[in-house]
Parts: structure tokens; C-alpha cells; sequence
């Protein structure tokens, strides 16, 4: 517990903006992976998040570098499978295979830079 006077350390708000759209994005295609929800006449949906999330992440990744923050090292991996899944069928076993791999990235950048704030 944190007595008064003591800073709490919180990571970049792009970093969790960023974290926090590649979160709804998977909790929007588990959804529809499991049959939980029926996207068929609205798909551009689950594009739209993951724009949002491409786009979130690359500015979290330069606000991260600007800062010299080493966040940005452990984000960096994120990168590969956001710019994989676009050409992996959506039907196909390894669509949420390599969207999950980009997780670890998010959980060691908000950790590191929570941790070095």
C-alpha cells in the first residue's frame, strides 16, 4: 500500500490507449471466433478496431522512442504479428494464433515503462 506524499507510476497514455485497443480488438474477434457474436453484416468493425490499433500502437512506439524509454524495445515485437494478421485469413486457425503473439509485447512495455516512469 502507498502512503501519502508517494508518486504512483502509471505508463504513457498512448501505451494505453494502444494496450487497451489491441484488447478490445481481441475481445471483438474471440467474440465472433467463438460464435459469441455475429459481426457478418458489420465486419468492417473488427477492421475499424484493428486500424485503430495499428495506429495507436505506431504512435505509442514513436512517443515511447522520443522518450528513449525502453518500453519501446519491448514493444517493438508487437509490430511483426500487427502487420502478419492482415494477410491470414480471418477463418484460419492461425489468425488468432498470431494475434495473440503480439501480447506479450503490450504486457512487457506497459510493465517496464510503469516501472521507469
Amino acid at each position: 500500500m502507498r502512503g501519502w506524499g508517494q508518486t504512483v507510476r502509471v505508463p504513457p497514455p498512448l501505451l494505453v490507449l494502444a494496450s487497451s485497443a489491441y484488447l478490445a480488438n481481441c475481445a471483438l474477434g474471440a467474440a465472433v471466433g467463438l460464435e459469441v457474436l455475429d459481426t457478418a453484416g458489420f465486419r468492417w468493425v473488427h477492421h475499424a478496431v484493428y486500424v485503430v490499433t495499428a495506429t495507436t500502437t505506431a504512435l505509442a512506439g514513436a512517443d515511447l522512442l522520443r522518450r528513449r524509454s525502453r518500453g519501446f524495445v519491448r514493444l517493438l515485437p508487437s509490430a511483426v504479428p500487427l502487420v502478419a494478421i492482415p494477410r491470414v485469413s480471418a477463418r484460419s486457425r492461425w489468425h488468432p494464433v498470431i494475434a495473440l503473439t503480439a501480447a506479450p509485447g503490450y504486457v512487457a512495455a506497459l510493465r517496464v515503462t510503469r516501472r521507469a516512469a
